[in-house]
């Protein structure tokens, strides 16, 4: 056998077993580390029914966040609009827009707007819109800018690193609540931001869990 292959060959099968270990490390670190909600989810920005822009009508016009998202406050889910809370500007203001076609078929039929749901959470996570908004959590902080968005598409991953960074440090997230839906409100500084966040914090009793009960029910 010596005459024919070299010495070297007797460490083939432990370096092809430490190659295979290794390449399959890589390979799961990878895939933990892209296949995340921060790179499959974020820029997601689906083709909805009716082109919207948010950009034109709460940037623009200034519409308030709850005009359309009219549950809000008082809902752990953020309703969508209906076709009559549409209406109620476009039986005025272009009425008969064919981009509005899918908006005055769901008026009349009284079926709702085939709206694509951008953010999401998976259904073993809780989260409660109205109680974000109590404690003075800017829509801004999990949608991004999107009063500047012409396409709405998700801006920030959602995950639970990115929740728990928030509950960990809440006077960092905080505003004084008749600012929440103003989306272009800013702290003049980082430290004013801190500092009013603190009183904040300490005035609402701000207390968000950290444990995994917290979110997962």
């Amino acid at each position: 056998m010596s005459k024919h292959f070299p010495k070297s060959v007797n460490k083939l099968p432990l370096q092809i077993i430490i190659y295979l270990f290794v390449i399959s490390g890589l390979a799961t670190a990878g895939v933990t580390y892209y296949m995340t909600p921060k790179y499959t989810r974020v820029g997601y920005a689906p083709v909805q029914p009716v082109p919207y822009s948010h950009a034109k009508h709460a940037g623009e016009l200034g519409i308030d966040c709850r005009y359309c998202h009219s549950n809000v406050e008082k809902s752990g889910f953020a309703n969508l609009p209906t076709a009559q809370t549409c209406m109620n500007c476009h039986k005025i203001i272009k009425p008969n827009s064919p981009l509005l076609a899918v908006v005055r078929k769901s008026y009349e039929t009284n079926q709702p707007v085939p709206w694509v749901q951008i953010h999401r959470v998976p259904d073993f996570v809780y989260f409660n819109h109205s109680v974000h908004i109590a404690r003075g959590v800017s829509c801004v902080e999990c949608h991004g800018q999107i009063n500047q968005m012409e396409v709405v598409g998700e801006a920030k991953s959602l995950t639970m690193g990115f929740c728990l960074e928030c509950h960990r440090n809440p006077a960092a997230h905080i505003r004084p609540r008749d600012q929440v839906t103003n989306l272009d409100w800013k702290a003049s500084s980082e430290a004013e931001q801190l500092t009013m966040g603190a009183k904040f914090v300490h005035d609402w009793k701000v207390n968000p869990p950290q444990s995994c009960s917290g979110c997962h029910r």
